[in-house]
């Protein structure tokens, strides 16, 4: 019986060390090919803008989601109509044309966003026009522009036809997983 006892206790305990150095559960790669993202923009470069979800993949065993996009702008003056998402970093990477970019300051006629695509797109969001007091400059081809939640932003100009790919940061997974 003492001997019984003594395997079973010596068992459990050589599984404990096992199991705290046995590696954590790891997460998989997720790719995006660049011919999926040009095959995107093009579809999309008769509109006036879009923004279309290329992927939303889940993190870390589900803590946060990243969502990847590609918007598109046509070459546009004097816009005045402007985001801020409530719980969605985003990072914009300008792939093509150019643009003035405002952000900050505060943004005129907020109001909740209602329209289902911008929901799904971006999650939870405000829309209104012309922002006052924001920092505006030019962004072009290759720049990276990171935006935090809550930060009103938006184009005034498009130079010539934008295209980006954009990141969304999902801490709070309002984005679907797809």
């Amino acid at each position: 019986m003492r001997i019984g006892i003594g395997m079973v206790v010596g068992a459990v305990a050589i599984g404990a060390v096992l199991a705290q150095a046995a590696p954590a559960a790891r997460g998989v790669a997720t790719d995006i090919k660049a011919s999926d993202v040009q095959a995107l923009a093009k579809s999309m470069s008769k509109l006036p803008g879009g923004d279309e979800l290329l992927k939303v993949t889940s993190i870390n065993n589900g803590e946060y989601n990243v969502a990847v996009a590609v918007v598109h702008r046509a070459k546009a003056e004097n816009i005045a109509a402007s985001l801020e998402h409530n719980q969605i970093t985003e990072i914009y990477h300008v792939i093509s044309g150019s643009g003035m970019m405002v952000s900050g300051g505060t943004m005129d006629n907020s109001k909740a966003a209602t329209d289902p695509h911008t929901i799904e797109v971006v999650g939870p969001s405000d829309g209104g026009g012309k922002i006052s007091g924001g920092t505006v400059r030019r962004i072009s081809a290759g720049d990276v522009v990171i935006i935090p939640p809550n930060v009103p932003h938006g184009w005034t100009e498009v130079n010539e036809e934008l295209v980006y790919l954009v990141v969304r940061m999902d801490p709070h997974k309002v984005l679907k997983v797809k």
